[in-house]
This record gives C-alpha cells, structure tokens and sequence, in this order.
C-alpha cells in the first residue's frame, strides 16, 4: 500500500495546485497502471475521499496548530490530509494511519516535520471522532461560492442535503443494453424507478455482462435527458459535444441513426472504443458544433453542453476544488452560443433537447431563459414525470427537468442534471 499512498500524494497535489482532473491525475501517474487492482482501488479511494472531506480534514489540522503551516510546507498539509482520511473516514487502524503518515513524510519532507506530522496524527487518533461530531460537514466541505450559489437557486435547507449527499461514496449505476435477461439479479442490482440498475460500488471490468458489452456505467440521472426526445428509433438523431458517448450508447441502444460530434479527437476515440465494446454503431463525426451543419436540417438534436460538472460532485470531488465562479460565466457563454447553433441545425417541428450536469442556474435554466426571450424560433415543451419513471419532483414549475442529489436519497440519491425539451417553430 506505500506505493499507493505515495501515487495519491503526487495526484493530491496535482488536482490542488495545477487543477488537474481527478482521473486524469491518476491515469497519467506512471505508477498508477502498475499497481494491483486493489491497491490502485486504495489510491482512488483515498485522494477521493481526502476532497470530499477536505474542509473537515483542514480545519482538525488548523486545530492542532499554532498557526498555519507556511505555503512552501503544502507537502506536509497533504501529508496529513491522506493521513486523516485514512484515519477518520475510511477506517484504516489508528496505529497504521499514524505509522504510515509519518513514514510518509520522512521519506518527502524535511526532518523537522516529522515530530509535528506525529503529533497531529495521534492527538488527532484521540480526539478526531468528538471534533468530527461538533462539525458541520455539509457545510465545511463545499467551496463559498458553491453554497451560496445553491442556497440562492435551492434554498437553504435543500442546499444543505445536496450538500450532505456528495459526501456519500456513490453506488455503480448501469444502464443495460437490452433488457432481456435478468441482469439486476446477475449483477446483484435493484431496479430504480428510473429503470437504472443500481447497485454497490464496485469494478466493473469485474462484473459479469461488462466484457461482453451488455451493458454500460451510466448515472440514473444522466441516463434521463435521452428519454425527452421520445421514440427515436429507425429516425436520425445528432447528438453534439456526445464524448465521453453514455448517451451515444443509449440512442443506438434505441435504435436510433446517431451522428455523434465531438470537437476532441481523443474524446471521440474513446467514445469509440466504447461503442465497440457494446457492439453499437454510430457516426463519428470531429468539429466543432459552432461551425459543423449537418448535410439536412435535423429532426432530433441532444446538446449535452461542456459545464462545471458541479452536479456530479458525488463521483468527481475534484470539481469542488478545481472549478470557479468564473468558469461558470466563461462556460454559459458557450453554452448560449451552443443553443443558438444547435437551434440552426433544426428542422421545422423538430426537437432539441438541452442537457447540461451542472447545478448552476447560469448554465441551466438561464440559458434556456436567455434563449427564448431572445426570440428563438422554439417553444419548451414541458417534461412529464411519466417519461423519468414518476420522479415528479425532478419536474420544475416551467416543466424541465432538474434532478438534484437529494434526490432519491433514500436509495443511494443521483447526480444533478438538467434538461430542457425545445421544439422548433413551423
């Protein structure tokens, strides 16, 4: 386990200070592939839960001290920030957390900090679980500007629970290709209303059904924006900026004639990779929506714009510690720019659904706001709960759909997402 503990070092650093992704950080670590598959699940594990608990982990720390560890000393912050994870929210012995911690950084940092990384590690052993209990979770481990963005769009006390809900590890979501077979029973899953088989976390290269491609990892919550475009299948579909392709999957699982664009090469490599697995086809299509047409005006458009990806802090942690206000403003930007291509490439009557993994308003029904009053030639077309499995709380007033975190918090919750079901006019 040193070496794992050592790869999640480097990548804590990484995601905290050069605002790198949470897998890309791991998956570009030259000793990450070389690790055992347990221990490379350790790795993951700990760097995750050390941002998800990361306002708690840092204020027990900023107790222990007289005054904060210098800038030049962020080695041994995140000495400790590993250390605590392990010692207080994964469940690592005490006397283990303690001896690797501090083995950990004797082998990284100078002498000197050896004595103080030893004494916060056992004063911390003693009196960790009552400080927890005084604490604030919630509130501690969101970012300022995310609390007050969700309090201002939610409310206080459901910005609380969505708050709550990202710091649960959450369970493996599939969606299954064909639904013959009784795969919630081979996958030891249960049914949600969503249709999603849920069930806990796991590897899924382990699970059977995977290799073979019978099915696919895909959040309940993002499996729904698919579902607004109705039957789809012998008709063609243009899915943009359709990278990673959980959704790709999902309309040539239906049937569909997809043409998937993506302005990354290597996203799009992936996506197809993926679609080989499966044994789904699609077109593959690099550009960039800004500028791509289609050869003919389109009946059925997906947008799934570029966001924040705050609404999947449940699964990406790192989002809370790499994004910003401002990347919020930089990307509705692109997003308004989006909508109004995709309105261009629509046929009279057809439909275009907006969908976006992001709880931020400005991203979200904003732009969908900015659209209409704009004088776009679409009118909404309004969501019913029937077509998401009944989730009619995930039904706003204006008829979008707006799935929270909290939402069936009861069996695991959901990413956030939204989406918004435009038809075009004449």
């Amino acid at each position: 386990m040193s070496d794992a503990r050592e790869i999640a070092l480097d990548c804590l650093a990484a995601i905290l200070r050069r605002g790198r992704r949470l897998e890309d950080a791991l998956d570009d670590h030259p000793g990450y592939g070389r690790l055992e598959a347990r221990d490379r699940a350790f790795a993951r594990l700990l760097v995750a839960t050390t941002l998800r608990r990361l306002g708690q982990i840092d204020r027990l720390i900023g107790h222990c001290l007289e005054r904060p560890l210098p800038a030049k000393a962020g080695g041994v912050t995140d000495i400790l920030r590993l250390g605590l994870a392990q010692l207080l929210f994964i469940g690592t012995p005490a006397h283990a957390a303690v001896d690797t911690t501090v083995t950990l950084a004797a082998k990284h940092e100078p002498a000197k900090f050896k004595p103080l990384v030893n004494a916060v590690m056992r004063r911390l052993a003693r009196e960790g679980a009552g400080l927890l209990a005084t604490q604030d979770a919630a509130r501690l481990n969101t970012p300022d500007w995310l609390w007050r963005s969700w309090s201002k769009a939610y409310g206080e006390e459901k910005c609380h629970a969505i708050a709550e809900a990202h710091l649960i590890e959450p369970p493996l979501d599939i969606t299954v290709k064909d639904e013959g077979g009784d795969w919630a029973a081979r996958l030891d899953a249960r049914r949600l209303p969503t249709s999603t088989l849920r069930r806990a976390s796991a590897r899924p290269g382990e699970l059977p059904g995977f290799a073979d491609g019978a099915w696919w990892v895909q959040d309940a919550a993002a499996s729904l924006p698919v579902r607004l475009l109705g039957d789809v299948g012998g008709k063609t579909v243009i899915e943009l900026c359709a990278a990673p392709g959980g959704k790709t999957a999902q309309l040539a699982a239906m049937g569909a004639e997809v043409i998937a664009l993506d302005r990354s090469e290597a996203r799009l490599e992936r996506l197809k990779g993926n679609l080989a697995r499966l044994d789904l086809e699609a077109r593959l299509v690099l550009g960039d929506a800004l500028s791509w047409r289609p050869d003919a005006p389109a009946a059925a458009i997906l947008l799934d714009a570029p966001c924040t990806g705050t609404g999947t802090l449940r699964r990406h942690p790192d989002i809370a510690r790499t994004k910003e206000r401002g990347d919020v403003r930089r990307l509705a930007a692109r997003q308004g720019e989006l909508l109004l291509a995709a309105v261009a490439m629509l046929a009279p009557g057809g439909v275009l659904v907006y969908a976006v993994c992001s709880l931020e308003p400005e991203e979200a029904e904003m732009r969908v706001a900015a659209l209409l009053e704009g004088g776009a030639p679409v009118r909404r077309e309004a969501v019913e709960s029937s077509e998401i499995g009944g989730l009619s709380q995930a039904v706003t007033e204006a008829g979008d759909l707006r799935t929270l975190p909290c939402h069936l918090a009861d069996l695991g919750g959901m990413d956030g997402f939204y989406a918004a079901r435009l038809r075009r006019s004449g």
